[in-house]
């Protein structure tokens, strides 16, 4: 079988789409994977179709323009295809860029999945800067509605995304957390007195970790510290709502999805290469991406076991 039909036929298999958009699709990211850009003029030259390259361009932009994505098929078809019956962490974080004056900031919720963060929900933004407390909320209630919460081992996330209503919210909902904390917070000890977080970790030496021995209060929420220094003296403190013995190593698998960020962007599609400014259209190239970071993952696996990288 060669691999536009083995590709047609795996998507055939989980999207309602007829013999020649899948064809279209499979042949799409078959030119993808060849230039290794999202830019779509490269993509057209490489595109396998007897038409001009011209004509191959403007069909692009058609698609990008005019197909509909059911995202939610989508997600659980990735899900299945990677994460069904396990525990798994979910890790948050956005990425963004400039194309001219327009601003593209995209939120994504991955999943840490053997060395880097398989992407299921995205949203996208036209602003720049953090995502609001809200925002972050909006994308884990998603993932919630479509699979629950029982397969959540925790939820990772860099420092932007520590804030009292996520914490709380959280909490209510008993979802395990690990996320790392500015390390001038104020904390509250017993009720008692605020400390800044960084000083109950003054003592650590480079290469070190530990825990601080009680609950605290952040954000008016009852949670527990774990703190690491880098061998370049820099102080990692992170917050959960479990036991912070191992929180250290665990909030680690974050990085997970910068990994895949690299993947999407200058070491794999050269995401940011994109000339598409409408948001509905860069989701639908993400959208793209990830069936071909899917697709490669799982090509790429049978291979790696026969003979590893």
């Amino acid at each position: 079988m060669d691999n536009v039909s083995a590709l047609k036929k795996t998507l055939g298999e989980n999207f309602v789409w007829n013999k020649a958009r899948l064809n279209y699709f499979a042949r799409m990211l078959l030119a993808l994977f060849s230039v290794r850009t999202v830019n779509l003029s490269e993509i057209a030259v490489a595109f396998a179709a007897k038409a001009e390259v011209n004509s191959r361009y403007k069909r692009l932009q058609r698609f990008f323009r005019h197909f509909k994505i059911d995202y939610v098929v989508l997600a659980k078809w990735i899900f299945k295809l990677f994460l069904a019956d396990r525990q798994i962490y979910l890790t948050v974080d956005r990425t963004n860029w400039f194309w001219g004056k327009v601003k593209i900031n995209i939120l994504t919720l991955g999943i840490a999945y053997e060395g880097v963060a398989i992407p299921l929900l995205w949203i996208l933004f036209n602003k720049a800067g953090n995502a609001k407390a809200t925002e972050h909320g909006a994308i884990l209630r998603r993932f919630i509605d479509l699979f629950g919460k029982d397969c959540i081992a925790g939820v990772l996330a860099d420092r932007e995304f520590a804030n009292g209503n996520l914490f709380g919210w959280l909490n209510k909902e008993q979802i395990p957390f690990y996320i790392r904390i500015k390390n001038n917070s104020m904390v509250n000890i017993k009720n008692k007195k605020f400390r800044v977080a960084k000083k109950l970790f003054n003592y650590l030496l480079a290469n070190q970790k530990s825990i601080f021995g009680m609950a605290i209060e952040l954000f008016g929420q009852t949670i527990y510290l774990a703190g690491s220094r880098s061998g370049r003296g820099e102080l990692m403190i992170v917050a959960t709502n479990r036991h912070p013995h191992n929180a250290i190593a665990i909030y680690l698998r974050r990085w997970e999805i910068e990994t895949l960020f690299s993947c999407l962007k200058k070491q794999g599609f050269c995401f940011r290469t994109t000339h598409l400014t409408h948001l509905d259209r860069i989701e639908k190239m993400m959208a793209l991406l990830v069936i071909g970071l899917c697709w490669a993952h799982k090509t790429g696996k049978w291979p790696a076991e026969k003979k590893p990288i």
